[in-house]
């Protein structure tokens, strides 16, 4: 379950750093598609940080905030990484 809420999560951060940061932006598509993969990253890095296993599974609502964020967050972060590299190599 945790890790379909942080691809969503992922999914709209990726959509929300590519409006955020226009110069950055992988187009939509491309936006929604690096955020739900940052996203299921996001999952597995907190699952083997012990972050989030035990809360998301029994429905505990701060373990789905914390599995938002930080599927939210990984998107975000990986789709700027990825748009500063593909705008570096367009120079």
């Amino acid at each position: 379950m945790n890790m379909i809420i942080q691809i969503i999560a992922g999914l709209v951060g990726g959509n929300a750093a590519g409006a955020g940061l226009k110069n950055l932006s992988l187009g939509t598509a491309g936006n929604s598609i690096v955020g739900a993969v940052g996203g299921l990253v996001s999952s597995f890095a907190a699952g083997k940080l012990g972050l989030s296993a035990d809360a998301v599974a029994n429905l505990d609502i701060g373990g789905i905030i914390q599995s938002v964020v930080a599927g939210g967050a990984g998107g975000a972060v990986l789709t700027a990484i990825l748009g500063a590299v593909k705008k570096a190599v367009a120079k």
